[in-house]
């Protein structure tokens, strides 16, 4: 099944004198030891659109092929796709887009905080706070000790300033943490990632978000594109975006140590990583059935 979807592009206030242009082909395989029937999916791997990126051309492909697709406006805003399928036994699923994309953050820096936000701990006004809960904590748990003495450790080394504190996190992160891959799983706990000083982009995500959250910044966890240098083996990327007063929503990249600028591309972003993961779904009957996931993916620029 080929359901093509064309994108209106975004029209900026001011001509961008500077931009990237990318096309994304990801491919994702899933291949079953027993046939199943599969349930419904949902697919998030919709470049987002917004003020800093657009989406100008977008197609996904399935086999075997759905008996429908739904485009769905969640509560992040995101454009996640629900799939449902006929009731017939199959050994795989293959989800594949190609997308094309426009970037055009050049400057991350290019804000200008309200003044109550310039130094941590941020005190949130009641109705800001009302809309960003799930992004000040987490409703089942409350924050890991561990990144809490982070966040105090660094606070004083910064002496309460936001900005100073984010980019000091985000380099500490990257400078002390080694990186690995990790296909599949849920993110680690925050605390076992710094205290392993190992993780993968994710989990260094999710510890980024946790300290934030120690100090009352909002954050939220972020899954998409990075464009990497050349030669690059390309994997699905995670990082973090932070709620600035008067900036809006910020990305950092622990794993690159990098404020997130026009070489990066977002899928969705959510409170939740779980609500952030590429593609949900499941199958039946699940017992003694044993799933591998492959997947390629080509990042050009244009």
């Amino acid at each position: 099944m080929l359901w093509p979807v064309q994108a209106l592009q975004v029209t900026p206030l001011t001509p961008h004198l500077s931009l990237m242009r990318y096309q994304i082909a990801h491919t994702t395989t899933y291949t079953y030891s027993l046939p199943v029937i599969l349930q419904p999916h949902l697919v998030r791997l919709r470049p987002r659109c917004d003020g800093t990126q657009s989406l100008s051309a977008f197609s996904l492909k399935v086999s075997p092929a759905p008996a429908n697709a739904s485009p769905l406006i969640d509560l992040d805003g995101n454009t996640p796709i629900k799939l449902w399928f006929p009731p017939e036994t199959v050994t795989h699923l293959e989800i594949a887009v190609l997308s094309q994309v426009e970037t055009y953050r050049t400057n991350p820096f290019n804000f200008l905080l309200d003044p109550w936000a310039i130094q941590l701990p941020i005190d949130y006004p009641l109705s800001l706070v009302s809309q960003l809960q799930p992004y000040l904590s987490a409703a089942d748990r409350p924050i890991d000790p561990i990144a809490l003495q982070l966040s105090q450790e660094l606070s004083h080394t910064v002496h309460n300033d936001t900005i100073s504190f984010l980019s000091q996190l985000n380099q500490q992160i990257h400078q002390t943490c080694r990186h690995t891959l990790r296909e599949t799983g849920d993110p680690l706990p925050a605390g076992l990632t710094w205290n392993q000083k190992l993780g993968s982009c994710r989990d260094f995500t999710v510890l980024f978000m946790e300290v934030c959250r120690a100090v009352g910044l909002a954050s939220r966890f972020v899954s998409g594109y990075q464009e990497g240098e050349p030669g690059w083996e390309r994997h699905l990327h995670a990082w973090v975006e932070v709620y600035l007063p008067g900036a809006g929503w910020r990305g950092y990249d622990p794993t690159q140590g990098l404020a997130v600028a026009d070489r990066h591309i977002a899928l969705v972003a959510s409170a939740h990583p779980k609500y952030a993961a590429p593609v949900t779904g499941s199958f039946a009957p699940a017992a003694g059935v044993q799933a591998t996931l492959k997947h390629s993916l080509s990042i050009q620029g244009l």
